[in-house]
């Protein structure tokens, strides 16, 4: 069959460690397995337009195998178009970027490796928290100038002890950022979803569950985005929601980027409603150069963690992502059932409660009853 892979170009970087398998030049690591079955595998980041080689090939694929760092947006046009496609397969966790209502529709399974980023990112929020608080980039960039102003820095340096940290989404990412909280004796730890988490894993991490979207954020001075983007996420922090936070609190969104404003963050940043913005997330990625998050700052010159789309694609994070997709299709090969938390689409129908949130749920604009798990 032939099998289309949408990666991300690694260059000279992939050549010099192969262990980067979601490049183009290290194809997950399947290559040799695949050919070896008898299969053709396409491989390649050009993406965008109709003369890409995504659209090119998608028309005859059974197979389409993207990643969530470098998108292929398998729109319901280009759903309708691709004939033979049977599977898509999301290197990683996260599979937005397929309509999925086209997929039911056309019988289209899409399968994630769930699992793959979550100790990943969850210490990306850890980080992105703390050098948001610490006031760290601005730090360092004074060093490299060879300034050294410590009244400049620490005016706007902080502990996170003491501080109430609250996450929009407790899932597996959610959960996990909770738990690497734990130490630093934060004054509480909050949770917005919609459902709560067991009694036993709430008293573990001593959090504390918060119904509205609006309290929650008012009560926070770090709120944190580890929810999936389906229609009630997309948008959610907005100007309005922005209002309600605490004057001068932190936001790390290691999430989806759609699921904030970006025009709405840059402003409460400038305006220093927010204090700092960071996380590694874009609305549309690559992220074009003139991203008004690239250069946000606060009145004081300050508070922007933003880096590339990484969080969950480290070395370690790409070798379980790879065997994760390797496992996926030899299953499909081999007509043997999938691992159920891997399955976002089944035949013909939606398989996880994010999946039936976006279809069913999340009717109002901005409305959420709660994030999905993930």
């Amino acid at each position: 069959m032939k099998i289309l892979a949408i990666l991300y170009n690694g260059y000279e970087h992939a050549e010099a460690e192969p262990r980067l398998h979601g490049t183009v030049e290290n194809k997950l690591g399947i290559e040799g397995w695949l050919e070896s079955l008898g299969h053709e595998f396409i491989v390649s980041s050009n993406k965008e337009g109709p003369d890409s080689d995504f659209q090119k090939h998608i028309v005859d694929a059974e197979v389409l195998i993207t990643t969530p760092f470098h998108p292929g947006y398998l729109t319901r046009d280009l759903v309708e178009k691709a004939k033979n496609l049977k599977l898509c397969v999301t290197a990683g966790v996260g599979s937005d970027h397929i309509d999925l209502n086209a997929a039911v529709d056309h019988k289209i399974q899409v399968l994630e490796v769930s699992g793959s980023n979550v100790v990943s990112v969850a210490e990306h929020v850890i980080m992105s928290i703390l050098l948001l608080v610490r006031n760290f980039v601005p730090a360092h960039e004074m060093i490299e100038r060879g300034d050294w102003h410590v009244s400049e820095i620490a005016r706007n340096a902080f502990d996170l002890e003491g501080k109430v940290v609250g996450t929009i989404g407790a899932g597996r990412i959610g959960y996990r950022v909770l738990q690497r909280l734990a130490p630093f004796d934060c004054k509480e730890l909050l949770y917005y979803d919609y459902a709560p988490l067991p009694a036993a894993s709430q008293q573990a991490v001593k959090a504390r569950r918060v119904e509205d979207i609006k309290d929650f954020v008012s009560q926070c001075d770090v709120v944190t985005v580890n929810c999936p983007l389906h229609e009630g996420t997309r948008g959610l922090i907005n100007d309005e929601l922005l209002s309600h936070f605490k004057k001068g609190a932190w936001l790390v969104n290691t999430a989806r980027g759609a699921i904030c404003d970006k025009d709405a963050v840059a402003r409460a940043l400038k305006s220093g409603q927010l204090s700092g913005y960071a996380g590694d997330v874009w609305d549309v990625q690559p992220a074009p150069k003139d991203h008004v998050w690239r250069t946000a700052k606060n009145p004081l010159g300050g508070g922007n963690g933003m880096v590339p789309h990484y969080s969950g694609s480290t070395i370690d994070a790409q070798a379980r992502y790879a065997n994760g997709v390797k496992s996926i299709l030899e299953n499909y090969f081999h007509d043997k059932p999938q691992e159920p938390q891997n399955i976002i689409i089944g035949l013909g129908k939606y398989e996880t409660k994010a999946s039936l949130y976006n279809l069913e749920i999340f009717n109002e604009s901005h409305q959420l009853s709660g994030p999905s798990k993930r």
